[in-house]
């Protein structure tokens, strides 16, 4: 493939896709002027169409691409067969969340050559004199879905399936936050809808803002780049960030750095913690004694059990405080957990354990399943520490709802409730394992240690056939 020249584009490209920042016609190099000269089709946002608008030949014809970008392999193929050669203008370097994927994967790459400027992301690093080369790239372009969370409800006003407060993968900002919690360095396109004072209120409920994580957040905004007015608003506070607003267009940089020490001994839980295998009290539940949880030893099984990947999609039937869902999320950090739990005080320590472990790809329902299951995406896997007295009916709705070769993992105490499990698997024909869990712990004696027995577990574990 030949290197751009100034004169003319490569052969056998029709459409030059020319980056452009808001500096204009000063920014571009003479290889994009020319192409803009010259061309016989130009298409862009109205904003950036003005910006060249004094430099277009006499056999342009504009297009004016806002609210009409599925248009644009039409206008191109129709100035090709008049044997016109088309621009399309877009923001900063069009192949980093631009345009220029998208008109490559619909006419090919060798019909479309790519003049990029800096990205703005780029540019608001140097102005930070931020080095970038660890950093992940996030998008909050799309359709305004709202903030992030807003405070649940009371449990008596939740209907069955009714939405968590943390919204789940459809949400604008989904990408974002899950960017956040895997890198210490995310640059994020904003728009209008979403703003950095929005992202700013989604990353406080999401739990980043709470003492004791051992980290802190720090937003930066670098506001209408290349231009007499450009403004730098460095290391923001998530709050003073949520409560401000900044002017159009911008840009955002999230930076996690180390707290201070004497931030160190609040109610989140710390950035060091492990992806699964908590302590049994680093979970709120309502008592050591009764609270529902899995112990570490089941549940340690248990997710293995589930064979989970970094991508999977995890049901946790009857969650309880949340701890085999919660460290499924950390596991399938790509992937999501839908948890569902009929105990309201069960549910909100499970959305406070949530909280703690900043697992913003973990959406909890209060209600009792099965209802409202039938809106959840199919799972890989399916984890049912509680069933409500539903057992059998969740044990076929599973089956049916799990991918080719899924997992589906019962955890059960009392004999009833195995020989219940059992029969459906068996009248579904669904092959079974069953693993008996009986782990005892060291405690103190005098100046000795003694072995103390936990309840023994049953592990219930069926695999979905895969499709031949």
């Amino acid at each position: 493939m030949s290197a751009p020249s100034h004169s003319s584009p490569p052969s056998g490209a029709h459409c030059s896709v020319v980056g452009l920042l808001d500096d204009g016609w000063s920014g571009l190099s003479a290889a994009a002027r020319a192409r803009i000269a010259s061309a016989g089709c130009v298409i862009g946002a109205a904003r950036t169409l003005e910006r060249v608008a004094a430099h277009l030949g006499p056999q342009s014809t504009c297009h004016t691409m806002d609210g009409a970008f599925s248009r644009l392999p039409r206008w191109i193929e129709a100035a090709r067969g008049a044997g016109a050669h088309s621009v399309v203008l877009a923001t900063g370097d069009p192949l980093c969340n631009g345009i220029a994927a998208s008109l490559i994967d619909k006419l090919g790459a060798h019909a479309v050559e790519v003049l990029p400027a800096p990205s703005t992301l780029q540019l608001a690093c140097a102005r930070l004199r931020l080095p970038w080369q660890d950093a992940r790239i996030a998008s909050c372009h799309g359709a305004d879905a709202g903030e992030w969370m807003t405070a649940p409800p009371p449990s008596d006003a939740l209907q069955p399936g009714a939405p968590a407060p943390s919204p789940g993968p459809a949400h604008g900002l989904y990408r974002l936050v899950r960017a956040v919690a895997g890198h210490a360095l995310v640059l994020a396109f904003t728009s209008p809808a979403n703003s950095p004072d929005r992202i700013a209120r989604a990353l406080l409920a999401a739990g980043y803002g709470d003492p004791g994580s051992g980290e802190q957040v720090r937003l930066s905004v670098v506001a209408r780049l290349c231009l007499d007015d450009e403004a730098v608003f460095p290391a923001l506070s998530l709050e003073d960030a949520a409560a401000r607003s900044f002017p159009e267009p911008n840009v955002l940089v999230i930076e996690r750095r180390p707290a201070a020490e004497a931030d160190r001994h609040a109610d989140a839980l710390p950035a060091t913690t492990p992806l699964f295998g908590l302590e049994d009290l680093d979970y709120l539940q309502r008592s050591p004694e009764n609270g529902l949880i899995t112990k570490l030893e089941v549940r340690a099984v248990s997710l293995a059990r589930l064979a989970l990947r970094t991508d999977s999609l995890v049901w946790d039937i009857g969650a309880g405080a949340g701890s085999v869902g919660l460290e499924a999320s950390r596991i399938a950090h790509r992937g999501h957990v839908w948890a569902i739990e009929k105990n309201p005080a069960d549910a909100a320590n499970a959305r406070r354990n949530a909280r703690r472990l900043r697992a913003s790809n973990y959406s909890l329902f209060e209600g009792k399943a099965p209802a409202g299951l039938d809106a959840w995406p199919d799972p890989d896997a399916v984890f049912i520490g509680g069933s409500g007295g539903e057992l059998a009916e969740l044990i076929v709705l599973a089956l049916q709802r799990l991918k080719p070769g899924g997992r589906l993992v019962m955890n059960f105490v009392t004999v009833e409730n195995l020989a219940t499990a059992t029969a459906t698997l068996d009248a579904a024909a669904a092959a079974w394992e069953l693993t008996l869990l009986s782990a005892a712990r060291s405690q103190p004696i005098l100046d000795m240690h003694r072995l103390a027995a936990q309840n023994p577990v049953w592990i219930l574990t069926a695999r979905k056939e895969t499709s031949r």
